[in-house]
């Protein structure tokens, strides 16, 4: 009997260890992270705009973070109120903070998009310089990053028992048709060495069938 109950403590112990080790539980101050672990580490020797892959050697001011789950929706989800209100939230903090969700994007791009839905709007929406189509309330990305969408909010999804921010079959289907790249999968590994835990749908994303 009592060895039973030590199997059942350690299985226990490991299922919460897999839990913690599956989110952010490194940061939880968005302002202090986009600064110093965002901009400061892991584009702190520049790269491309997520969207529309401008090249930058530093943020200016043409550039700000972009969350790929956009946080308005999480403030909607999370019942939390405004972003100032939200600012008190454990959870919201957390959530704001993860690196997996925040891209470096061009202002301009970030403020058409920062409310809208994910949708395949197909040849009715005429695609901008980026390759980027949009309505009113939709915003289908380029072909190119398409995947990287997909696997970015099948993490928080899962993760953080977030709604899909669009259709689930449009989010599969990107998946299916932009597997991870060398690009998405660096950038993956750069920020797992910071954050400490890993997208388990850029490393497999067959997983994404499952959900």
């Amino acid at each position: 009997m009592r060895t039973l109950t030590v199997i059942l403590l350690t299985l226990s112990v490991l299922l919460v260890s897999s839990m913690v080790s599956s989110q952010n539980t490194r940061f939880s101050d968005p302002a202090t992270v986009v600064q110093d672990e965002f901009w400061g580490k892991l584009y702190a020797d520049g790269g491309t705009s997520f969207f529309c892959e401008t090249p930058f050697t530093s943020k200016g001011f043409l550039l700000t973070d972009g969350y790929i789950y956009p946080l308005a929706q999480v403030r909607r989800a999370l019942e939390c109120g405004t972003s100032s209100q939200c600012a008190s939230d454990d959870r919201y903090r957390q959530i704001a903070s993860d690196l997996h969700n925040i891209v470096p994007v061009r202002n301009r791009t970030e403020m058409r998009r920062r409310n809208a839905l994910y949708e395949e709007l197909g040849p009715s929406g005429k695609p901008d310089e980026c390759g980027i189509r949009q309505s009113a309330q939709f915003f289908e990305p380029p072909e190119k990053v398409k995947g990287d969408v997909a696997r970015t909010v099948a993490y928080m999804v899962d993760t953080y028992n977030l709604p899909w921010a669009g259709a689930t079959s449009v989010f599969k289907n990107w998946n299916r048709m932009d597997p991870p790249d060398d690009g998405e999968l660096t950038r993956h590994r750069r920020i797992a060495e910071i954050q400490g835990n890993e997208n388990p749908f850029v490393l497999e994303p067959d997983r994404m069938e499952n959900l």
